[in-house]
């Protein structure tokens, strides 16, 4: 297939493919060569040096078990959101990795380390369920409805039912999406004020 005849499909294989590649580089090299030296850089609650893995904590994973389970929802969830808007996924990413990032930088527990893209997945998936409820549009609708079928049941991954399982980014994650959903409208606003190609993408 020429992904010159399809550039948006080409543009969002290039983002999501080029962040999983990402992904598991940084996660074989880890586990390969480093044995788990990364992981240090995850999220502290509560410790300055802690902040670093606000930015940081996504990229890592505890191994390469871990980075597979997060890899196909990120990837489909993802995907749904670039399908709808390009600017709109970088936003969503951008809020849910940040604000998500410092919700359990601030809540989660004490000496605690929290690493992974889950609370990316959990971001989308919130944001993905909601906007079927606050938009009311057939394509909303049908989209949360999809979503809610493949993965509505990993909502129980907010809850504390499993020692070693960051369920507060799971929660921040899912928090955030929420919110993304809830003020689109003003977000889309917004950017139509930004210059055309804002994204560098």
């Amino acid at each position: 297939m020429q992904l010159d005849a399809y550039p948006e499909l080409g543009l969002h294989i290039r983002i999501l493919g080029g962040f999983v590649s990402v992904l598991w580089v940084l996660e074989i090299v880890d586990t390969l060569l480093l044995r788990g030296w990364l992981n240090r850089f995850g999220i502290l609650p509560r410790r300055w040096i802690g902040l670093r893995g606000v930015l940081l904590a996504p990229l890592l994973h505890g191994n390469l078990r871990h980075l597979s389970t997060n890899t196909v929802p990120l990837v489909v969830l993802g995907w749904l959101i670039l399908v709808r808007s390009t600017p709109i996924f970088v936003l969503v990413t951008v809020g849910v990795w940040v604000i998500g990032g410092l919700g359990v930088w601030l809540f989660a527990a004490p000496k605690s380390n929290h690493i992974g893209a889950s609370g990316l997945v959990f971001g989308y998936l919130g944001f993905l369920l909601a906007n079927g409820y606050f938009e009311q549009s057939g394509v909303a609708i049908a989209t949360a409805t999809i979503v809610g079928l493949l993965y509505g049941s990993t909502i129980w991954g907010i809850l504390p039912l499993q020692r070693g399982i960051s369920w507060q980014g799971h929660l921040f994650g899912l928090i955030t999406g929420i919110i993304a959903a809830r003020y689109l409208p003003q977000l889309q606003q917004w950017l139509q004020t930004l210059p055309p190609g804002w994204t560098g993408l």
